[in-house]
C-alpha cells in the first residue's frame, strides 16, 4: 500500500543543489506580499485560498501536492486501502516529527484533527463527509473507515492539516473557530505546526515573519533555501507594483494585469504566468419565494429560469477578458477548471452574447421593465473582482436590470453566503482535489450538516444529492464518471450559477527568486531557490 511520485525524486535532486546562493551572497530571505493576509490561524475554520496558502508554510497534511500538481508524502509516508475492509484507508505515519512547541506527532493528533475538521464550525468538512470513523491502530498507523469504499479519499487530504492535540487540549482550542459568528479564539491567533516554517512575529493585516524550523524533518528532501519569509498583505494594486519595483519585496503573487508589461520589463524582475485551477462565477437565490435586496415585492426574479438564462447571455465574457483582463482570463461556461475530472470543451462552452435574446427572455418572464437588485462582491479576493462586477453592472442594465454594486473585503463578504445574507453575489472556486465531488459537495447539494456550507443559491434537488453522495463510495471509475457527467447535465441546464472565467495566475518576482507557478496559487516556500 505504499504511494509514491516521481516528482519527490526530483525534489531531493533539487535539495542537493539547495544553498548556492545563500554561500554567494548570504541572503535567504523572501520578501513576499499579497492582496490581503489570512482570515484566520485556526486550520479548519476557512477553506479559503490564502488562508490555507498561509496555514501550508507553518501546518502540514497526510498527503500534500508539489508545485506541479502532484501528490506525494508528508506526515503520512505510505497509504492504501485495506486489504481486509474495502471500506477502510490505512495510512502509516512519518515518525521523529515533532511541533514547532516540542510536541511529538504521531497517530492521537490525527484522530483528534481529522475529527475536529469534521464538527460543525469546521469549513473542511465536506471533504470527510463520507468519513464514519478514524481510529488509531498503533502509533504511527491510522485508519480512516469511510461509508463505503472510497476511491479519491487521499485527493480529499491535502488541505487538511495536522493539529497537536494536547497543544490544543492545553489551550482551550479543540473547537474549531466560528469565523462566520465573529468568534476569537486561541486558535485563531496562535498557530503550532510541523512544517517548515515558523512564526517568529506576527501583526494581522501588516506584517508576519516567518523562520526557518531548524527541527525540520524535511531537511535535506527539500531544497529550503529561504531561511526568513517577510509576509506583507498590500491591498492597493499600484502600492503592491511599486513595492516590487523598489525591491521592497522580492514576490508578489497576484500582478495586476495593467501591470504586466512594466513589471515584466523591469531590471531584475520578471513576471511568470500560468492557468489557475479556479473559476470566478456568480451565484443567485433561485429558491426563496422573495429576496430583500430588490424593489420586486412578493417575488423572486432569479426563481425564474428564463431570467437567470437572460443574465447568462447578458454577460459578455469576451468584452471582461478583453477590456477588464487585459487578456489574462479565458471565458467559462461552467464553474469547474479544466484541471478537474468531469470537465468537457463541451461543458465549458459559454453561450453568445444576444442582448435581443435576453431582453426577449426578460418580457416572457413578466420583467420587461427590468427590476432592481443588489450585487455583493468582494474587492480583494480575485484578480480585478470589483472591476469584473462594475463591467456586470453595466451588461445587465442593458437588459433592465438595476444592480447596486456592495464591494467589501472578502472577511465580510464571505460571511454574507455562509450565513444565506446575500441574494446575488460573486464567488471564486478552486479545486484542490481535482475531482467534480468536491464541486458537487460544496456548491451544488442541498445546504445542511455536511455538505452545501458555500451553496449561498438555495438550490436543492434530493434526486441530485444522492446522485452526489454516491461518488463517494463508487469505485467502478467509469460508472462514477458517468454519473458526475449526468449531474453536471442536470447543473447546467438549471443555470445555477453565471460563470463568467478561468482565471490566470500571474506572479511577479525578482529574478534572484526561482520557483514554480502553481496552479492552485499556493505558494510552497520550502520549494523556493535562488538564482546563482
Amino acid at each position: 500500500m505504499t504511494y509514491r511520485t516521481a516528482a519527490l525524486t526530483a525534489v531531493l535532486l533539487a535539495g542537493t543543489a539547495a544553498g548556492a546562493y545563500a554561500d554567494a551572497h548570504g541572503d535567504t530571505t523572501i520578501r513576499w506580499a499579497r492582496t490581503a493576509d489570512t482570515l484566520t490561524l485556526d486550520p479548519h475554520a476557512q477553506n479559503e485560498g490564502p488562508t490555507s496558502t498561509f496555514a501550508h508554510q507553518v501546518m502540514e497534511t497526510l498527503v500534500d501536492r508539489d508545485p506541479t500538481g502532484a501528490m506525494i508524502p508528508s506526515l503520512a509516508t505510505e497509504w492504501g486501502p485495506s486489504e481486509d475492509n474495502p471500506n477502510v484507508w490505512v495510512f502509516q505515519l512519518r515518525e521523529g516529527v515533532t511541533y514547532h512547541g516540542g510536541e511529538t506527532f504521531d497517530s492521537e493528533d490525527v484522530v483528534f484533527s481529522l475529527n475536529r475538521a469534521m464538527s460543525e464550525n469546521s469549513d473542511y468538512k465536506e471533504l470527510l463527509s463520507s468519513v464514519v470513523e478514524v481510529r488509531a491502530t498503533g502509533p504511527y498507523t491510522v485508519e480512516i473507515e469511510t461509508d463505503g469504499p472510497n476511491p479519491i479519499l487521499p485527493n480529499n487530504l491535502t488541505n487538511m492539516f495536522m493539529m497537536d492535540k494536547g497543544w490544543a487540549e492545553a489551550n482551550n482550542a479543540t473547537e474549531v473557530q466560528d469565523y462566520e459568528g465573529g468568534e476569537d479564539t486561541f486558535s485563531a491567533r496562535n498557530m503550532n505546526g510541523t512544517g517548515a516554517y515558523m512564526i517568529e512575529s506576527r501583526e494581522p493585516d501588516v506584517r508576519t515573519v516567518l523562520t526557518a524550523n531548524p527541527d525540520y524533518w524535511g531537511i535535506g528532501t527539500f531544497p529550503l533555501e529561504a531561511t526568513q519569509i517577510i509576509y506583507t498583505p498590500i491591498q492597493n494594486p499600484a502600492t503592491r507594483v511599486a513595492a516590487l519595483l523598489s525591491g521592497e519585496v522580492d514576490f508578489i503573487q497576484d500582478v495586476p494585469v495593467q501591470d504586466l508589461q512594466r513589471v515584466d520589463s523591469a531590471d531584475g524582475l520578471n513576471v511568470r504566468t500560468a492557468p489557475q485551477n479556479r473559476v470566478i462565477f456568480f451565484g443567485m437565490d433561485v429558491a426563496s419565494d422573495d429576496i430583500e435586496n430588490d424593489n420586486v415585492d412578493g417575488a423572486n426574479p432569479f426563481a425564474d429560469m428564463r431570467v437567470r438564462e437572460a443574465m447568462n447571455i447578458a454577460i459578455n465574457r469576451e468584452a471582461i477578458q478583453q477590456v477588464v483582463m487585459r487578456g489574462q482570463s479565458q471565458p467559462a461556461g461552467v464553474i469547474m477548471p479544466p484541471f478537474v475530472n468531469g470537465w468537457t470543451e463541451d461543458l465549458d462552452q459559454y453561450p453568445a452574447f444576444d442582448l435581443a435574446a435576453a431582453n426577449a427572455l426578460m418580457d416572457e418572464a413578466g420583467y420587461g421593465d427590468g427590476f432592481t437588485v443588489q450585487l455583493d462582491c468582494p474587492n480583494d479576493r480575485y484578480i480585478n473582482d470589483e472591476a469584473i462586477c462594475q463591467a456586470t453592472v453595466g451588461m445587465l442594465a442593458q437588459i433592465g436590470i438595476t444592480v447596486n454594486l456592495d464591494a467589501k473585503p472578502r472577511s465580510q463578504h464571505f460571511p454574507l453566503i455562509a450565513n444565506d445574507e446575500t441574494d446575488f453575489y460573486m464567488l471564486g472556486w478552486g479545486v484542490p482535489t481535482y475531482d467534480s465531488e468536491y464541486i458537487f459537495n460544496f456548491l451544488v447539494h442541498t445546504r445542511g450538516e455536511n455538505f452545501g456550507s458555500w451553496n449561498g443559491t438555495g438550490y436543492s434537488n434530493p434526486d441530485l444529492d444522492g446522485m452526489i453522495q454516491s461518488l463517494a463510495s463508487e469505485t467502478d471509475l467509469e460508472a462514477r464518471n458517468a454519473t458526475i457527467g449526468e449531474i453536471w447535465e442536470t447543473v447546467q441546464s438549471e443555470t445555477i450559477y453565471l460563470p463568467v472565467h478561468h482565471q490566470v495566475l500571474n506572479w511577479g518576482m525578482a529574478d534572484r527568486v526561482v520557483t514554480t507557478v502553481d496552479p492552485e496559487d499556493t505558494v510552497r516556500f520550502k520549494y523556493f531557490t535562488f538564482a546563482e
